[in-house]
């Protein structure tokens, strides 16, 4: 289970897209999850089983992408690490796995695709620029508040206090890597909007200040990049051939006599 970090929608106010394999091996994309906003029983972990009522999305045609009825979650089981990730590799290994990015696309033109696992050959590193705005426009605060007004009992007040507990994460982060094609080598760069990336920037920046960038490109380029790092790519529902890393998914790196003959790996 994946979630990107949260943003406003003037449809559903502050929310995530989630994405999760069912049991039955197919990937899903839940919309809207407003994480914050939900039971503390109901907010769910990465990598943990959820029991939730669902239908097929009626306005987004991807065939992953389905609405999901939040107060339904039941929380169940999280898949533990044990044994160098071997019970969650078991699933890793159902998802649309594929090593060449060129392969992801094509697959979107052909079959609607529109999440996969991508498994980099190699890191080139990591691109950090400043957010085009550097915290919520005017817009976007309003749309945070504006459905948490309704039939509230807090005074407004309060409520703009809640809405800034929502902080923007001002910088993107982009991944370059490269991958194999027939005709050799391909470099691709992607946005990471991963959740566990940005608390990850809050969690450096609050701890070394102004010196945030070095643990933060310490864990995102060297310490995975030293495991056997996978992408779970999304596409977007409006630009459907812009793609994003919708989260990061690092085991540690098998050794030989770990690798199955019939990984997709």
């Amino acid at each position: 289970m994946a979630k990107t970090y949260p943003s406003p929608s003037a449809q559903y106010v502050e929310t995530s897209c989630v994405a999760g394999v069912a049991q039955n091996g197919s990937m899903r994309r839940l919309f809207p999850v407003p994480f914050r906003m939900i039971e503390d029983g109901q907010q769910f972990k990465k990598w943990q089983w959820i029991d939730v009522r669902v239908e097929k999305a009626s306005k987004d045609h991807r065939p992953e992408s389905h609405k999901v009825y939040v107060d339904t979650v039941s929380c169940g089981d999280v898949i533990d690490t044990r044994n160098t990730w071997a019970a969650r590799r078991e699933w890793l290994d159902r998802m649309p796995a594929f090593d060449n990015f060129d392969a992801v696309d094509a697959a979107r033109l052909a079959d609607g695709l529109s999440l996969a696992l991508l498994r980099p050959k190699r890191l080139l590193g990591l691109d950090i620029t400043k957010a085009r705005n550097s915290d919520w426009t005017e817009e976007e605060r309003e749309k945070l508040l504006q459905e948490q007004m309704q039939g509230n009992l807090f005074s407004e007040a309060e409520e703009r206090k809640q809405v800034k507990q929502l902080r923007k994460v001002p910088f993107d982060f982009h991944y370059r890597y490269v991958y194999d094609t027939p005709e050799g080598e391909k470099e691709q760069r992607h946005k990471i909007v991963d959740w566990e990336a940005g608390a990850l920037f809050w969690r450096c920046r609050e701890s070394h200040g102004a010196d945030w960038q070095k643990p933060f490109r310490a864990k995102l380029e060297a310490d995975l990049g030293s495991k056997d790092l996978m992408f779970l790519m999304g596409n977007q529902h409006r630009f459907q051939d812009q793609w994003l890393i919708i989260s990061l998914i690092y085991p540690p790196k098998r050794k030989p006599a770990d690798d199955r003959q019939n990984s997709l790996f």
